[in-house]
C-alpha cells in the first residue's frame, strides 16, 4: 500500500506540470496573437500614412512643374513687353503691329474724350451705372437705348392724345352683388373676399401705386338705403381701436348706413395694411353712406335692399399739399370785394 502511494505521487506531479506547460503555451499564443494583431494595425496605418505622403509628394511635384511653366511663361511675356517697348522706341514696328498700336490708341483717346463729354455735363459715375441697368432693362424689352426717346414720345403722345380719362388711376369697384363680400348688416369680411384682398385686388393697387406715382390708397364704403335695425352706434368709441388693431371689425356696431359704410371701409383697409406689398402706402378708410349711387351720381331716394349698391370703391393719389388753416381767433377782413 505504501508504494502503491508513493507511486501516485510522481504521477500527480507529473499531471500538473503537463497543466502549467498547457496553460502557460496557451497564454503565449494569445499574446502572439494580440501581438500580431497590432502589428496589422499598425502596418495598415503606416501605409496609409505612406500612402498620404505619396499624394502629397505628386501634387508637391505638379504644383512644382506649374511654377516652373508659369515662371517660363512670364519670362517670356516679359522678354515679349522688352521687345515691343524696344520696337516702339525705335519706331521698328511691322505694318500689323502699328495698326493694331494705332487702333488701341485711338479706342483710349475716344474713351477719354467720352469721359470728359459726360462729365463736363455733370453726369457721374453712378449716373453711368443707372444708365446700363436701364438699358439692360429696355433690351430685355427690345428698345434699343438709341430709339427708346422716340418710344416714349410715342405712349406721350398716345395718353395725351384722349380726353384726359387715362390722365387718372383706375377706381376699383367691388360690388357686393356679385361676390357677398360682408355679412349682411356687417361689417366683417367673408373668407372669400379676404383672400380676394389680399392677393389679386393688392396686386392691383400696389400696380397702380408704382405706375402713377402714388402713396395713398382710399377705401370707401357704399351703402343701400336699407335702415339699420339698431337704435344705438358704438363706432364713437371703437373705431381707433379697430383701426390700430386692438379691436377687431365684428366690435364695431353701427346705428345708420354712414357707420356701416364706414366699418366696411375699416376692415378692408385693416387686410390691406397688414400686407408687405403696400407697406409704403397710406390706407384712408372713408364712407360715402347711401348718398352716391353706382355711376357718381346722387340718389334721390330709393328705399330698400338693393344689392348693386352695397360696394366697395379704392381709389389711389398722391399725397396732397398741407394747406394753411385760418385760426380762429385770427381777424378777418371786414369786406371783401
Amino acid at each position: 500500500m505504501v508504494t502503491e502511494a508513493s507511486d501516485s505521487r510522481p504521477k500527480l506531479e507529473h499531471k500538473g506540470y503537463n497543466r502549467g506547460l498547457i496553460l502557460g503555451l496557451t497564454m503565449a499564443e494569445s499574446m502572439l496573437l494580440l501581438v500580431f494583431c497590432l502589428l496589422l494595425v499598425a502596418a495598415a496605418m503606416i501605409s496609409a500614412e505612406r500612402n498620404r505622403r505619396y499624394e502629397v509628394e505628386r501634387k508637391l511635384g505638379k504644383a512644382e512643374q506649374q511654377i516652373v511653366l508659369l515662371e517660363k511663361k512670364r519670362a517670356e511675356q516679359a522678354a515679349q513687353i522688352v521687345q515691343l517697348q524696344s520696337k516702339l522706341v525705335s519706331g521698328d514696328l511691322s505694318a500689323a503691329d502699328k495698326a493694331v498700336v494705332e487702333k488701341q490708341w485711338r479706342e483710349l483717346v475716344l474713351a477719354r474724350e467720352t469721359l470728359d463729354s459726360i462729365a463736363s455735363e455733370g453726369a457721374t459715375s453712378a449716373d453711368l451705372q443707372a444708365l446700363s441697368k436701364v438699358a439692360a432693362v429696355l433690351k430685355e424689352h427690345g428698345v434699343s437705348l438709341t430709339a427708346a426717346p422716340d418710344e416714349v414720345d410715342k405712349l406721350l403722345a398716345g395718353n395725351a392724345g384722349g380726353k384726359g380719362a387715362h390722365d387718372w388711376p383706375p377706381i376699383i369697384n367691388l360690388d357686393d352683388a356679385k361676390k357677398n363680400y360682408f355679412q349682411s348688416g356687417s361689417a366683417e369680411l367673408t373668407s372669400t373676399f379676404a383672400r380676394l384682398l389680399d392677393t389679386t385686388i393688392t396686386d392691383e393697387i400696389a400696380s397702380n401705386l408704382s405706375l402713377y406715382g402714388a402713396n395713398i390708397v382710399e377705401v370707401i364704403g357704399h351703402t343701400d338705403e336699407q335702415p339699420i335695425a339698431r337704435e344705438k352706434s358704438n363706432l364713437d368709441d371703437t373705431l381707433i381701436s379697430a383701426m390700430d388693431g386692438k379691436l377687431p371689425v365684428s366690435a364695431l356696431l353701427p346705428a345708420d348706413n354712414a357707420g356701416l359704410g364706414l366699418a366696411r371701409a375699416i376692415a378692408v383697409a385693416n387686410v390691406l395694411k397688414a400686407n408687405p406689398k403696400l407697406k409704403d402706402a397710406t390706407i384712408l378708410p372713408m364712407s360715402a353712406a347711401q348718398l352716391i349711387l353706382p355711376g357718381d351720381t346722387i340718389t334721390s331716394g330709393q328705399r330698400g335692399a338693393v344689392e348693386s349698391r352695397r360696394r366697395i370703391e379704392i381709389r389711389v393719389r398722391g399725397r396732397t399739399v398741407p394747406v394753411a388753416v385760418i385760426n380762429a381767433g385770427t381777424a378777418l377782413p371786414a369786406e371783401v370785394h
